[in-house]
């Protein structure tokens, strides 16, 4: 069977759990789902939001594609992937990744490649708000990022 991911880059909030009991609703074929939720850090108190831009159609088809990638590498039973744009509070979420599999290692595998993916390929530019006067700033690529976005290139 093969699997068909969902992909959504939206503004509204997601709901995880909701997100998983949509996955694996009436399927007894997983055995494991692996998540990852990211968050909006508040950088010690400094940040007043985290605003994530896009481009519309772009982001979607980037991460489909990345997605799909994922399962034809692992034998994945259900994949979710969701990834928010607009402003985002401190605390809010940011992107949920679902990998669902028979057994638990494909799932672990499949959900750290599409999040070095989303790190370091997917097409959104963040800008951090801060408190106070600070001037607000886009927030740059990080190398190590890089570097463990590299190692699927390897296996």
């Amino acid at each position: 069977m093969s699997v068909v991911p969902t992909v959504r880059v939206q503004a509204d909030d997601f709901d995880a759990k909701a997100e998983i009991d949509r996955l694996t609703q009436g399927r007894m074929d997983i055995g494991a789902v692996v998540t990852f939720s990211g968050l909006c850090r508040d950088e010690g108190g400094r940040l007043s939001a985290l605003e994530l831009e896009h481009y519309p159609g772009m982001a979607e088809t980037e991460i489909l594609r990345i997605a799909r990638q994922a399962t034809a590498r692992w034998p994945l039973t259900g994949l979710t992937v969701i990834h928010r744009h607009g402003k985002i509070r401190p605390g809010g979420n940011i992107v949920l990744v679902a990998a669902a599999s028979a057994h638990r290692q494909a799932a672990f595998e499949a959900a750290d490649f599409l999040m070095d993916f989303l790190k370091t390929r997917a097409p959104f530019w963040k800008k951090e708000h801060l408190r106070g006067d600070t001037p607000s700033g886009w927030v740059e690529a990080k190398t190590a990022d890089d570097r463990a976005a590299e190692r699927w290139s390897h296996s």
